[in-house]
């Protein structure tokens, strides 16, 4: 027989519970912000909203399904199951801290605070769930299949994102490295800057969108289902064993940059994810390319 569907719920800590974590009470954390000028009023307000958006999925998922919740500090250790109907509730950076544990599942995206998310990946309403879940399901599901990358290691590390991949040093030292590119016949080129970003056509929306805005790149950034990537080096520094002749560019699929690490220390990771980073040292080579999984997001 086979399992009936699980709706696995993911959201996370609201600011308001974090003031309560730190402060104890509800009385002590109003008296921390309003020393600062801030009401507390506007930021328990934000979390009834996230919290009843999260009761009505949940009272909405099919008596006949499974369901469980998942917070965003433990996905790390949560173990998806092939069946699962995945329902982020929450802003849109969620959806791509879920998308690195996902193996195909089919993604809804529940926007629990309207107005102030863009709403890019969070599409749809709460009150939308009792429907949607369903129709994900079903073999029919429209979905949009976005573009991830991957990086992979020597050692076969290996990491996934959504948005991009940064590699770099963990504070604000110099990254040492050698970077070369897939498929042509150009020498590596030996590099000194503050990092490398890797990223997809979601994540040109954000962090890979300020370079390339900063340096005003001429370079076709990809949209989120293009089987493209596009990277850049930042503020790579020009001396006589560094060079800056590679410092953008756009990978296809098949495809990838090739880093060696020559630094006594950098990290890797994904979409602004420091904790999950994979740690780099002297001599060790990195790999990032269109990564063959797809993010399963239902329109």
């Amino acid at each position: 027989m086979s399992l009936a569907p699980r709706a696995v719920l993911v959201h996370r800590t609201t600011e308001y519970e974090e003031l309560l974590a730190r402060h104890g009470t509800h009385g002590q954390a109003a008296f921390f912000l309003s020393a600062r000028g801030r009401s507390v009023d506007a930021v328990r307000e934000r979390h009834e909203r996230a919290r009843r958006a999260l009761a009505e999925v949940a009272g909405a998922v099919p008596l006949t399904w499974r369901q469980t919740r998942v917070e965003r500090a433990d996905l790390d250790r949560f173990l998806f199951g092939p069946e699962d109907v995945v329902v982020v509730v929450g802003q849109d950076g969620l959806v791509a801290n879920a998308a690195k544990y996902l193996t195909g599942q089919p993604v809804i995206g529940i926007d629990a605070d309207p107005g102030r998310n863009p709403g890019v990946l969070v599409r749809h309403r709460p009150d939308r769930a009792r429907r949607l879940l369903p129709y994900a399901a079903g073999a029919g599901a429209a979905v949009d299949e976005l573009t991830m990358v991957e990086a992979v290691t020597d050692d076969a590390q290996r990491l996934l994102a959504l948005n991009e991949i940064y590699v770099g040093p963990p504070g604000h030292q110099t990254a040492r490295y050698t970077l070369g590119l897939d498929g042509t016949d150009v020498p590596p080129e030996p590099q000194a800057s503050s990092g490398v970003l890797v990223g997809t056509g979601t994540g040109a929306t954000g962090w890979l969108r300020s370079l390339w805005e900063q340096r005003s790149s001429t370079l076709a950034l990809p949209a989120p289902a293009d089987a493209r990537l596009a990277w850049f080096v930042r503020e790579a520094w020009p001396s006589p064993t560094t060079g800056t002749t590679r410092v953008e560019g756009l990978l296809e699929a098949g495809r990838g940059l090739r880093l060696t690490v020559e630094s006594d220390r950098l990290v890797a990771f994904g979409d602004g994810v420091e904790s999950d980073a994979l740690e780099l040292t002297w001599g060790q080579t990195i790999h990032l390319t269109v990564a063959p999984s797809r993010l399963r997001l239902i329109h």
